[in-house]
């Protein structure tokens, strides 16, 4: 893949407002008193996993794509001192929200004091293998440092990144890109997207499933040496079609196995008519790609008849304009 790729910067508009030294009052300085931002849900093309770490986690190398299914945020300035999230799902109102998180973060960082109203209208479903969480929280990272006009270098931005959460570091850029250790070191693909692939079926079983838990249960047996990741880089830098033969995840089989509901979802796609089902991340949402809208259409109203959870999208490329300003 050398000479294909390119290692992911952030937008220097983005990072910086501009490049002279500013005091931390400085910094927290806000343009308007509102802001709305998008944070776009991932799937994951492949994720191979190569073992355990010392640390617990697992290292990984995994092809991931933005898709545009959607939350959208609102972030308002309030005098109060207080970081607040209200969302359209009760259950995520609450301190422990990655969004939050994020505000405290910079907050702590800037020694600003700044309130924030955060207001989350939620799309993506959660614990999905989807990344909402962490889009979110990254939506939010960009969404302040736009805003408040802070200085504050890519390297100290993907740290935060990855103290709040593997994936997070990829969505501060998006688009599509090769994850690799624990999620945190990204590195950028060309735009090609193939024909095949044009629409994006996901369907969401009507379950939740922990990250975590399928980490633990998984059996040595599944781990890969990276070969699938880096067959789908090279074969979409090159502008060719990776082949469904690569679309691997290294946690769909311990997944289908404990989780009767996403095998009995991933049957019924199949009965409908999907010819290729994939697991994104660690599940349960299953995503099925077509080349035609007309097919996508077809298997859709087959499963929403069954009354499954389902979403039509499509691969996108954010950027920094999603941010606006009042």
């Amino acid at each position: 893949m050398e000479g294909t790729k390119t290692t992911a910067k952030l937008d220097k508009h983005s990072v910086s407002m501009h490049n002279a030294r500013m005091s931390h009052a400085q910094q927290a300085r806000i343009s308007g008193k509102v802001c709305f931002v998008q944070a776009y849900a991932k799937i994951n093309l492949t994720l191979d996993v190569l073992e355990r770490r010392p640390d617990g986690y697992h290292e990984l190398a995994t092809v991931m794509q933005t898709i545009d299914l959607h939350d959208t945020i609102c972030l308002t300035a309030t005098a109060d001192h207080q970081v607040q999230v209200i969302c359209t799902r009760p259950e995520l109102s609450n301190d422990q929200n990655l969004t939050v998180r994020a505000v405290h973060m910079l907050r702590q960082h800037f020694a600003s004091t700044q309130g924030v109203r955060i207001e989350l209208v939620k799309r993506i479903p959660t614990a999905a293998g989807l990344g909402g969480g962490s889009s979110d929280a990254a939506a939010v990272l960009l969404a302040l440092q736009h805003w408040w006009q802070l200085q504050l270098p890519p390297p100290d931005l993907l740290s935060m990144a990855a103290s709040l959460g593997s994936d997070i570091p990829f969505f501060l850029t998006g688009g599509l890109a090769l994850c690799e250790g624990r999620g945190e070191r990204v590195t950028l693909l060309i735009h090609y997207w193939p024909a095949s692939m044009r629409w994006l079926l996901l369907l969401k079983p009507a379950i939740s499933v922990s990250t975590a838990a399928v980490f633990r249960s998984l059996p040595a047996s599944a781990y890969t040496d990276g070969t699938h990741s880096r067959a789908v880089c090279e074969a979409l830098s090159a502008g060719n079609d990776p082949g469904a033969v690569n679309l691997h995840n290294g946690l769909e089989r311990s997944v289908l196995e404990h989780y009767p509901e996403v095998a009995r979802a991933r049957e019924d796609l199949l009965r409908a008519g999907a010819q290729l089902v994939r697991l994104s991340g660690s599940g349960p949402t299953l995503f099925v790609p077509f080349a035609e809208l007309s097919a996508a259409i077809q298997v859709q109203q087959q499963v929403q008849a069954q009354g499954y959870e389902v979403y039509l999208s499509r691969a996108i490329h954010p950027a920094v304009g999603n941010i606006c300003l009042f």
